[in-house]
C-alpha cells in the first residue's frame, strides 16, 4: 500500500512538473512575441465634394531604419471617412521592439479632387503632391514600442489645411496637413446633429493643459449625410463642442454643448441628437392708440405666435427665426378699430426690428 501511495504521488508530481514546466514556456513565448502596429486613417474636415489620395505606402522609423509596412495600395476619398469611418492602411503588422521615431506616409500620383462649378456640377481636377510622392510625409511620434503590445494609431487628415488652390497658375496642390495620435492615450467623441440635411462642423480646442493659447489645438470634423461625427484623438478631459453650420447663410446658428467628458482609450457618445439652434431676432413695435390691447401675431413654420401690447401699448415678439414674415396687428373686440397687415418684415440674427410708431385706422 505504502508503495503504491508512492507510485501515486511521484506520478502526481510528474503531472504539476509536466503542467507548470508548459506554463513556463508559454509564458516565455509570450513575452517574447513581436510587437505589433496598426495604422487608421480618418478625416479631419474638408468642404469639397471629393479628395482622393493614393496612398501607396506606409513606413515606420525604428531607431535608426525605416521599414515598409507593407500597407496595400489603394486610393481613398477623404471625404468618406466621417461620423466614425476611418480607412484601416496597416493591421495588427508585427515590428520590431525598440523607438518608433516617426510614421511615413508615402502618396502616389493618382490624387484627385472634385469641385463644384458654377452649374453646381461636380468637376474633377487633378491634385499635385510632389513632396509626399518623393519622399512621403513624415510624422513625428517617439514612441517606446515593446514586446507583447499592439500599439493603434490614428492618422487625422485636416483635408482643409491641405489643399491649396494656387492664384493665377490654377493648380490645385496637395501638400498634407496631419495629426498623429494613439488609441490608448487619447478618445472619440461621437454624436449626430439635426437636422442631418444641416452639413456642420463639429470641434474641441486641445489646451495641452496649459493656459497658454499658442498651442492651442483645434480638433474637428464634418458631418456626414446622416447628420453623424466623430472627433478622433481627443486627450483625456471635458470639453465643449462646438457645432457649427458650413453654409454661412444658414438659418442655424453656432450651438454648443458643454460638460463633454473624454477617458483615453474610450469613445464618448453625446445622446441626444443635438439640435442646431435657429438664428433668431426680435420684432417689436408701439401701437399709439389710446385705451386699447392690440395683439401682435406671425406664422412660424405653420405656428401662430401672438402677444399683447402692455399698459404703454407696446409688442415684443421674441426668439423668431430669420426670415420675412407678415406681422398682423389685430384689436381687441369692440375697439372701433381695423386690423393691420405689415407686410415683408424681416427679421436677422440677433437684432430688434423695430416698427416704430403704429397707428391703427378707426372702423
Amino acid at each position: 500500500m505504502r508503495t503504491l501511495n508512492k507510485l501515486k504521488l511521484s506520478l502526481f508530481s510528474l503531472i504539476l512538473i509536466f503542467i507548470f514546466g508548459c506554463h513556463s514556456s508559454e509564458s516565455n513565448n509570450t513575452n517574447l512575441l513581436a510587437p505589433t502596429i496598426s495604422i487608421k486613417l480618418v478625416d479631419k474636415s474638408g468642404d469639397f465634394e471629393e479628395v482622393n489620395v493614393e496612398v501607396v505606402d506606409v513606413l515606420i522609423k525604428m531607431d535608426n531604419d525605416w521599414i515598409s509596412l507593407n500597407s496595400n495600395q489603394k486610393v481613398i476619398n477623404l471625404l468618406d471617412l466621417t461620423g466614425g469611418v476611418h480607412e484601416i492602411l496597416v493591421d495588427k503588422f508585427p515590428i520590431p521592439p525598440g523607438t518608433l521615431k516617426q510614421i511615413r506616409l508615402v502618396l502616389g500620383e493618382n490624387n484627385t479632387i472634385v469641385i463644384k462649378n458654377d452649374f453646381n456640377e461636380g468637376v474633377a481636377h487633378d491634385l499635385k503632391t510632389p513632396s509626399a510622392q518623393q519622399s512621403g510625409l513624415k510624422l513625428k511620434v517617439d514612441a517606446l514600442i515593446e514586446e507583447g503590445f499592439t500599439y493603434d494609431f490614428v492618422l487625422d487628415f485636416d483635408v482643409d489645411k491641405s489643399v491649396i488652390i494656387a492664384g493665377k497658375s490654377g493648380n490645385i496642390n496637395l501638400k498634407p496637413v496631419m495629426r498623429v495620435t494613439t488609441e490608448v492615450s487619447s478618445g472619440i467623441i461621437e454624436g449626430s446633429v439635426l437636422p442631418v440635411d444641416e452639413s456642420a462642423v463639429a470641434s474641441v480646442v486641445d489646451t495641452k493643459g496649459t493656459s497658454e493659447t499658442e498651442d492651442d489645438e483645434v480638433i474637428s470634423a464634418y458631418t456626414n449625410y446622416n447628420g453623424d461625427f466623430a472627433l478622433w484623438g481627443v486627450p483625456t478631459g471635458t470639453y465643449e463642442v462646438v457645432l457649427t453650420p458650413v453654409d454661412s447663410n444658414s438659418k442655424y446658428k453656432v450651438t454648443t454643448v458643454s460638460d463633454v467628458e473624454v477617458v483615453n482609450g474610450d469613445i464618448t457618445v453625446i445622446k441626444p441628437a443635438i439640435e442646431l439652434a435657429l438664428k433668431e431676432g426680435t420684432i417689436t413695435g408701439e401701437i399709439l392708440n389710446k385705451n386699447v390691447v392690440v395683439t401682435a401675431s406671425i406664422v412660424v413654420n405653420g405656428i401662430d405666435i401672438q402677444v399683447n401690447t402692455n399698459q404703454e401699448g407696446v409688442f415684443l415678439l421674441e426668439n423668431i427665426p430669420i426670415g420675412v414674415y407678415k406681422i398682423t396687428l389685430t384689436p381687441a373686440d369692440g375697439s372701433g378699430l381695423v386690423k393691420v397687415e405689415l407686410n415683408n418684415e424681416e427679421v436677422k440674427e440677433d437684432q430688434i426690428n423695430d416698427l416704430g410708431d403704429i397707428t391703427l385706422p378707426e372702423v
